[in-house]
Formats: structure tokens, C-alpha cells, sequence
């Protein structure tokens, strides 16, 4: 069994505000080569978070491909119960949407929010129960992932964790790739 934890970039982190958004295709096409590589690497569980951003597109992308790949299994893990329940009604509605297509679900915690605590417990089950991560994150266009990119270069240090980066590069050629796709299509 290979458990692959994928986080990255927050939709607004990304200037992506809505599903029509021309910029969600690309970065949904760069996800989905990024996990058809790892699936057929021996990765069977895709592991994410609850974040709208990459998290949920993780989620849509996975459940999309398990008809091609239905070895693999999709989980989502929240760091406290109650997660997003400050969120608008259409938000809260997506992210059970996706709890329902899932293979699993859960929270880390228990406990609705108390404190940071509960976060740093969610990023440490995260990478403890997981085998390599995937991230949409740039070093040179910091984010909230960056937390987890350093948690994950720590833990190299003394762990054999293998770390994928979707760059800002690798997403301008993902968006090459697409543009090119879409055009022979249209000939087709």
C-alpha cells in the first residue's frame, strides 16, 4: 500500500474565484497528470485536505479518474469537527458533496476549534500517515502550504519521504499542454 498526502495553493492564493474559472482547467489537468504518474508508480490511497484550492480539486480529480484506476481509494481528512462551518452555504454544500463521493472521510480532532494546535496535529497525522507527498506550491510564490513544505523538509532529514512539486513553471507548461490538447481536439 503507497498513501499519497497532496495539498498545495488555496483557491484565492491562486486568483481562481469560481468553477469557470479558465485558470481551475489547467490546474486541474497538471493535478491530474500528477496523480495518473503516481497511481501507476503504486500509489492506491489519495489523501487530502478539506481547503478549497488544490484539497478539493485533489478530491474531484481523484473521484473523476477511479472509473480508469478503481484500485484507487480517496480520502479526505479535516483537522477538527466542524470544519467550514463558518463557510458560506454553497461552500459548506461543495465540501459535503465531496464527503460524499469519497472513499473516506474523518477529522483528526474531535474536538471543534481550540487552538493551532489541532492544525500542527492535522499536518503531523498527515505526514505520518502517508508515503510521499504532492505538492502545488513554488518556493518562490509562498503560500499557507508553505508550513507543510517545511514541515516535509524536515522530516526528510531523517525520513525517506519522497516530495513531488507542481511548480509555477510546471503549471505554465501544464497550461502549454492543455492549450495544445484543446486545439487538436478541435480538429477532431
Amino acid at each position: 500500500m503507497s498513501r499519497l498526502w497532496v495539498t498545495g495553493y488555496r483557491s484565492y492564493e491562486l486568483g481562481v474565484f469560481g468553477d469557470s474559472d479558465p485558470k481551475l482547467a489547467v490546474l486541474k489537468y497538471a493535478i491530474r497528470q500528477a496523480l495518473i504518474q503516481a497511481i501507476e508508480n503504486g500509489v492506491d490511497w489519495i489523501i487530502t485536505g478539506p481547503q478549497m484550492g488544490v484539497e478539493q480539486w485533489t478530491a474531484e480529480v481523484a473521484v473523476e479518474l477511479k472509473p480508469d484506476y478503481p484500485e484507487i481509494q480517496v480520502a479526505m481528512m479535516v483537522p477538527f469537527m466542524d470544519f467550514g462551518k463558518q463557510w458560506n452555504e454553497a461552500n459548506r454544500g461543495k465540501l459535503q458533496s465531496l464527503y460524499a463521493q469519497v472513499d473516506f472521510h474523518d477529522s483528526v480532532s474531535e474536538k471543534p476549534y481550540e487552538s493551532p494546535r489541532q492544525l500542527q496535529a492535522y499536518q503531523s497525522f498527515m505526514l505520518t500517515h502517508t508515503d510521499t507527498a504532492l505538492l502545488v506550491y513554488d518556493v518562490d510564490h509562498e503560500g499557507k502550504s508553505l508550513f507543510d513544505y517545511n514541515l516535509i523538509m524536515n522530516w526528510q532529514e531523517q525520513h525517506p519521504y519522497p516530495l513531488t512539486l507542481i511548480t509555477m513553471d510546471d503549471l505554465q507548461e501544464s497550461a502549454i499542454d492543455y492549450g495544445e490538447l484543446q486545439e487538436s481536439d478541435k480538429f477532431e
